[in-house]
């Protein structure tokens, strides 16, 4: 029984699609505005990746996509969109961590956590693949290899 409740719960986690994104705004690291339905609203695939400084996993994801993000804007011209979901006690590692790495993304700031709540994400890291404003594809956690999977999953979407 208890297998069972995983599969449904993990399911519901991985095919849940056709749900348009909310209507709210976050900042970036320059505290300028970002509407996150005209980000998504472009024919191009983007990626939403919640994070957390504090979320080795998080961190584990976006690194290992960025080994990989050049040659996957060439195929597909799919934009990542980091989106650390740091509250007021931590968003102050963002900007520090972030100037470490070498990651080609928008970063967004959902320190109100806005976003995550108006999407109940609950673990991170989670990922929304999103097309024409919408959801077309989530999954939660990272394993070394998921990246790949992600990018089947847009590669699956793209249209030239």
């Amino acid at each position: 029984m208890k297998n069972l409740f995983m599969t449904v719960l993990l399911m519901g986690t991985y095919f849940v699609s056709g749900q348009d994104l909310p209507d709210v705004s976050l900042n970036n690291l320059e505290g300028e505005t970002i509407s996150i339905q005209d980000l998504a609203s472009s024919e191009n695939i983007k990626i939403f990746s919640f994070w957390a400084t504090w979320c080795v996993p998080c961190i584990n994801e976006l690194d290992a996509i960025a080994d990989l993000y050049e040659e996957w804007q060439d195929e597909t011209n799919v934009e990542v969109i980091a989106v650390s979901t740091d509250d007021a006690r931590t968003k102050k590692r963002v900007i520090p961590l972030v100037n470490g790495k070498d990651w080609e993304y928008q970063i967004l700031l959902d320190d109100n956590q806005d976003l995550k709540r108006a999407l109940n994400i609950n673990v991170l890291p989670y990922v929304i693949v999103v097309k024409d404003g919408e959801i077309i594809h989530t999954r939660t956690g990272y394993t070394p290899g998921s990246e790949e999977e992600l990018y089947e999953v847009v590669k699956a979407h793209y249209k030239k």
